[in-house]
């Protein structure tokens, strides 16, 4: 419609600045053509600014022809498009949807969680968003968001949701919607388990309990080390034994006399010894070694 209006008032303004010669006075004539000019100039420009159109970056344009929606759409950038179409904008940027959701555990205690979606629009698909949802699909996304993250906390323990499996939660969260939000149109680049809230007496219980595991676990430590160094002294002792039985098969009345001799020089040798008595094998006359001199008498 206004590219109509448009069109008729630049073919008026061509019929007034054609008949301006029948104005008597050429004041008045310069006056009537100079007006003309400027309301034709605006309404060819308005024409020609409905055959174009801009599509801002983070942005594609849908195509609504009275009616009918075209299934292609339009990337960012100008486009020369029918007059009489509407171009709509449907920002394909990523948005940040952050819920604050009631939830019910597996054992049914309630909790409150701090969750974000953060999903955005596939171009794709603009068009049957268009058709089947609208301009708005906040509240219906948000709607799927809250049913799926009550679902899948339900499924495990208060203690857990609180402290070991909230990464879990919030990767079962992301993976379901994954399979969902697509077929509305729509992408999920990520879902988030910012925070989890409880009543303060269930969640001083928990924490004991946390605590109480972590000693036991501290325990089964020590007591797993202990067992450990038990054993490596259980092999230590047993290769001593071991050793000393060898040693001991293997010691003659030669070897022991021989052992004896060699210790016997060694301690002769020594700066402090003076003199070394030893008595014989067989009970006789000591044999005595005086190393200032280096005599031996038996």
């Amino acid at each position: 419609m206004g590219f109509i209006l448009s069109l008729l008032t630049s073919l008026i303004a061509v019929l007034v600045y054609l008949n301006t010669g029948k104005i008597s006075g050429e004041r008045s004539r310069l006056a009537v053509r100079a007006i003309t000019i400027l309301i034709g100039s605006i309404a060819v420009f308005n024409s020609i600014s409905r055959l174009l159109v801009i599509i801002p970056p983070g942005n594609v344009g849908i195509i609504n022809f009275f009616g009918q929606v075209d299934d292609n759409t339009l990337a960012p950038g100008v486009h020369l498009v029918n007059p009489f179409n509407k171009v709509l904008n449907f920002s394909t940027r990523l948005k940040d949807v952050k819920e604050n959701v009631d939830v019910t555990s597996q054992e049914g205690l309630s909790l409150n969680l701090d969750v974000s979606l953060q999903y955005k629009l596939d171009p794709q698909k603009a068009a049957t968003v268009y058709k089947t949802i609208g301009t708005d699909e906040t509240q219906l996304v948000i709607s799927r968001f809250r049913s799926t993250v009550r679902a899948i906390t339900a499924n495990y323990p208060a203690s857990a949701i609180y402290s070991t499996k909230r990464q879990e939660i919030a990767q079962k969260i992301d993976q379901q919607l994954t399979n969902e939000i697509p077929t509305l149109g729509f992408i999920v680049e990520e879902a988030l388990l910012r925070n989890v809230k409880m009543p303060d007496v269930l969640q001083a219980a928990i924490q004991n309990k946390l605590k109480v595991e972590q000693e036991n676990q501290q325990m089964k430590f020590v007591l797993e080390k202990e067992r450990q160094e038990a054993e490596r002294k259980r092999i230590e002792a047993q290769g001593i034994a071991d050793s000393q039985k060898i040693i001991s098969g293997g010691l003659t009345n030669q070897v022991l006399q021989l052992r004896a001799i060699e210790a016997t020089e060694k301690l002769a040798q020594s700066n402090n010894s003076k003199i070394v008595i030893i008595g014989s094998e067989k009970g006789g006359a000591p044999i005595l070694i005086q190393p200032d001199t280096g005599a031996s008498k038996p």
